[in-house]
């Protein structure tokens, strides 16, 4: 699993290294976004059925005492690719802390006793100077009766969160060496 904090530190260590090697200032963000993404494999669900996919994070405390915090969103998408509804955010995910999504059949726009769809889970968090709250999430998908509420499936694991993109804005460092 790559953690944001690993990305930081070693995006980090790169614009050091090629600021240092061509001997011009160092420019280091201020303040930049960092989204990541997991997708869910495809799964169907009958008209009977209401999908939910949980998250926790499971992300200790750094050791400069930051608290553990997720904030993003999870998505469920037809299986055309098209949005279903609109994502649902989630913010200050806390150790520990769990956060749940759900797709009811009837929003799905499906018209047969059966539809297959997928859900993602985005992440997106703050990177101050190199360092970003950390944040680990693992994840689950339940497909249960939306009526009785009993299970019909359950997959769980760690999601692995790619990185998507970094945007912001940098600035010029002016403690930096001009040689």
């Amino acid at each position: 699993m790559i953690h944001r904090r690993t990305i930081s530190l070693l995006a980090g260590g790169l614009l050091i290294a090629a600021a240092s090697a061509f001997g011009q200032p160092i420019t280091l963000p201020t303040v930049a976004t960092l989204t990541t993404s997991s997708n869910l494999p495809p799964f169907g669900i009958a008209m009977t059925e209401t999908a939910q996919v949980n998250v926790v994070n499971t992300a200790a405390a750094a050791s400069g005492g930051t608290a553990a915090s997720c904030s993003g969103t999870i998505a469920f998408f037809n299986a055309a690719g098209a949005l279903i509804g609109s994502a649902v955010p989630f913010t200050s995910l806390g150790t520990g802390k769990i956060f749940s999504a759900t797709l009811l059949y009837s929003a799905t726009g499906g018209t047969g006793s059966r539809v297959v769809v997928r859900a993602e889970i985005t992440d997106t968090s703050t990177l101050t100077g190199f360092s970003t709250a950390p944040c680990s999430l693992s994840s689950s998908l339940e497909i249960f009766d939306t009526s009785t509420g009993v299970a019909h499936a359950f997959v769980s694991g760690t999601t692995t969160l790619s990185p998507i993109a970094v945007t912001g804005a940098v600035v010029a460092n002016p403690l930096a060496v001009v040689h």
